[in-house]
C-alpha cells in the first residue's frame, strides 16, 4: 500500500489468551501490584455461572475484592462516578472489568477517576486525562467490543442524552485476559449483534483514512476470523473452536480500531444509543450494510478486498462490482444470524431522523476517519434508506 502519512501505534496491554486462562487472574493482579480489587462485572455473569470462575482465582490467591454490578447495557456517566466513590471507600488499588464493553468501559473510567479526581464528565474528549489510572485488568466475556485493548470508554451523558467517549492512552488496560470458555453461555442474539459489532470495527478500521500496514494486518485477520465463525457460534454456542476464533477476531478488531479508528457506522450508531437506548452492537449491525453502500465510492479497492476475505467469488469482476459484493455479503450474514433488517424494526420513526443525523455529525473523529466525507443531507438519506430497507 502507498502511505500518505506517518503513523503511531501504542500497544501497552499484556494479552493473556486461551481456554482456562482466567485461572491466572490472581497471579496477574499480584504482578501489577494489586491487593484490593474493585471488580466491575456485568450483572448477568452470576446467573450464567461465569462470575464464580472470575472470583475464584482471586479468593485462591487471598486477594480481597469489592463487587460492583450496577451496570447498564448503555452506561451513563453517573455509573462511573458512583463506582469511583465506592472504589475509594474500599481502598481499591486495582480495577477489574469483566463482561461486555459496558462493564469494561466503566472499569476503565473508575481507574482514571481514582487517580485524577473529578467526575467522568470532565474527561470526555481526547487528551484530557493527565495521570495514569490505578492498574486495571479487563476480562471480556463477549466477543465484540475490543474494549480490553482500546484507549476509549464510551458513555451516555445523562444531561444531553448524547453518547461520548473518554479517549487517551491512560485508558489502555495493563492486562487483558481472554478466556473463550467464558463466552460459551452467550445467548444467540447477543452473539450475533456483538459479532457484527466486532466486524464493524475491523471493516471501518480497514477503510479508515488513518489506516496503515499494522492496522490492516489486524483488520484483515479479524474479518477472516469473524466472517468464518460468527454463524457457527450463533448456531451452536457450545462450539469452543468457533467461540475461540470469535474472541480472537474481536481482539484483533479491537487492535485495528485502536490504531486506525472507526467511521460513519459508529457515528450514526451513537444517537441510537443516546436517544433510544439501543445497544451499541445492535445499532452498528443494523446500520452497517447501508453505510457500506454509501461508502463504496470512497474506497472501492479495499471493499473489493473485503469481498474476497468474506469468500465472495470476485473472479472476472471489476473493482466496483467486487466492492458491491461486500454489501451483499454483509447483508446476507445479518439475515442469517437474525439481525433486524431495518431501523423501523427498532421502533425508530422518520421524524426522528434529522436530529439523529445532526448528532451523528458531531461525532467528529469517526467522521474524519470515514472514507467518504458525509454531508447532513447524505446522513439523513442513509438513515432514511435504513429505516425501511432497500426495495
Amino acid at each position: 500500500m502507498t502511505l500518505s502519512s506517518n503513523f503511531t501505534v501504542t500497544q501497552p496491554t499484556c494479552i493473556h489468551f486461551g481456554s482456562g486462562s482466567v485461572a491466572d487472574l490472581g497471579m496477574f493482579v499480584q504482578k501489577i501490584g494489586g491487593s484490593k480489587v474493585f471488580l466491575v462485572a456485568d450483572p448477568g455473569l452470576e446467573s450464567a455461572n461465569v462470575l464464580a470462575r472470575i472470583t475464584k482465582p482471586l479468593s485462591d490467591a487471598s486477594i480481597s475484592y469489592t463487587l460492583y454490578t450496577k451496570i447498564d447495557p448503555e452506561p451513563g456517566l453517573q455509573l462511573a462516578d458512583k463506582g469511583a466513590e465506592l472504589a475509594r471507600q474500599a481502598g481499591a488499588d486495582c480495577v477489574i472489568g469483566a463482561g461486555g464493553g459496558s462493564a469494561m468501559d466503566v472499569a476503565k473510567a473508575i481507574s482514571i477517576l481514582l487517580t485524577n479526581g473529578g467526575l467522568a464528565e470532565d474527561y470526555l474528549g481526547l487528551g484530557k486525562i493527565k495521570k495514569p489510572g490505578v492498574p486495571k485488568i479487563m476480562i471480556p466475556t463477549t466477543a465484540g467490543t475490543g474494549a480490553e485493548v482500546s484507549f476509549t470508554a464510551v458513555f451516555i451523558n445523562e444531561k444531553t442524552r448524547s453518547k461520548g467517549g473518554m479517549n487517551g492512552d491512560p485508558l489502555y488496560p495493563e492486562v487483558a485476559i481472554l478466556d473463550p470458555e467464558l463466552t460459551l453461555s452467550l445467548p444467540p442474539q447477543v452473539t450475533a449483534s456483538i459479532g457484527i459489532d466486532a466486524f464493524t470495527h475491523a471493516i471501518e478500521a480497514f477503510v479508515s483514512t488513518q489506516a496503515h500496514p499494522i492496522s490492516d494486518m489486524y483488520a484483515t485477520e479479524a474479518m477472516k476470523l469473524i466472517s468464518g465463525n460468527l454463524a457457527k457460534a450463533f448456531a451452536h454456542g457450545g462450539n469452543l473452536e468457533a467461540r475461540t476464533n470469535m474472541l480472537l477476531g474481536s481482539l484483533l478488531a479491537g487492535k485495528a480500531l485502536a490504531t486506525a479508528g472507526v467511521g460513519l457506522v459508529h457515528a450514526m450508531a451513537y444517537p441510537l444509543g443516546g436517544m433510544f437506548g439501543i445497544p451499541h452492537g445492535l445499532a452498528n449491525a443494523v446500520l452497517l450494510p447501508y453505510v457500506l453502500q454509501y461508502n463504496l465510492i470512497g474506497a472501492p479497492e479495499k471493499y473489493a478486498q473485503v469481498a474476497a476475505i468474506m469468500g465472495c467469488d470476485t473472479k472476472g469482476m471489476t473493482c466496483k462490482e467486487a466492492a458491491r459484493c461486500t454489501v451483499e455479503a454483509v447483508y446476507e450474514l445479518n439475515m442469517e444470524i437474525g439481525i433486524p433488517a431495518t431501523l423501523a424494526e427498532l421502533n425508530i420513526s422518520a421524524d426522528q431522523i434529522p436530529e439523529m443525523a445532526r448528532i451523528a455529525l458531531t461525532v467528529t473523529r469517526p467522521i474524519e476517519n470515514n472514507p467518504r466525507r458525509p454531508t447532513l443531507d447524505e446522513v439523513i438519506n442513509v438513515y432514511q434508506v435504513a429505516l425501511n430497507g432497500w426495495e
